[in-house]
């Protein structure tokens, strides 16, 4: 399989799987147990590994949401729980995600050998990648379905941090960014409806995913044919095991 055909492959369920335990029922019951809604952990678990930073800075990571949403979630979210300890808790909790469902699964140690080997490339030159290397850096569990599902929710990370600067590559703002990619969540990331797409957004918006591939592509390349296939066979197995 060439590199590219693996991006385009792997990388569109990896960022549907990668935040499948968010809002799960067991993640917002440990998030409850903090005293946090699932919003607030939500943006202090992704966000935590940033460390104890000012909320422009989350911003700064995340993009696409409103920024005044985003100072207040974490404002106040970090007033029950010290960041750091929100984004261990959030990690944990993908690792909890991926043991429960993914305990069956089989081939997820070749899985994981060629996602480890990705992610270790991407932190290799992590420019301008903030949030993708603050997560990677996080410890990883050992256990082999938690490790498997928390490398999903990195490598999600990998493509959503060069996708970012893809889109401002672009000339696209990240509001209209939002807008094109999701335009039925646009009020829940803060914004209103008053902003229309135009065909010069959606033009920008496709010229950044191609960027992105382009980005990626070389991080995905440290991979052998092996190697990829395992990836791509492990992500498969486990896009089936969450199935709805």
């Amino acid at each position: 399989m060439e590199t590219r055909e693996l991006v385009q492959t792997v990388c569109p369920p990896i960022a549907a799987l990668g935040s499948r335990f968010y809002f799960d029922p067991g993640t917002l019951a440990r998030g409850k147990e903090a005293g946090l809604d699932g919003f607030r952990l939500y943006v202090l678990g992704r966000g935590g590994v940033l460390g104890d930073v000012e909320a422009t800075v989350v911003h700064s990571a995340f993009g696409y949401f409103n920024p005044a949403l985003v100072a207040k979630i974490w404002n106040s979210a970090k007033e029950i729980m010290a960041p750091r300890d929100g984004g261990r808790l959030y990690m944990q909790c993908a690792g909890a995600y991926g043991s429960s469902k993914l305990g069956d699964v089989a081939g997820l140690d070749a899985f994981n050998a060629a996602a480890d080997k990705v992610i270790d490339a991407g932190l290799a030159d992590s420019s301008a990648q903030a949030l993708f290397a603050a997560v990677a850096s996080e410890p990883r569990s050992d256990e082999t379905a938690a490790r498997a599902f928390q490398n999903v929710a990195v490598l999600r990370e990998l493509r959503g941090s060069l996708h970012l600067v893809a889109i401002v590559a672009s000339g696209l703002s990240t509001e209209m960014a939002h807008r094109v990619r999701r335009p039925d969540d646009v009020e829940m990331f803060g914004w209103t409806n008053d902003a229309q797409v135009t065909d010069e957004h959606r033009a920008k918006w496709e010229t950044a995913e191609a960027l992105t591939d382009d980005l990626i592509e070389p991080i995905y390349g440290v991979l052998d044919s092996a190697e990829a296939q395992a990836l791509a066979d492990g992500v498969a197995v486990i896009e089936a095991a969450l199935a709805d």
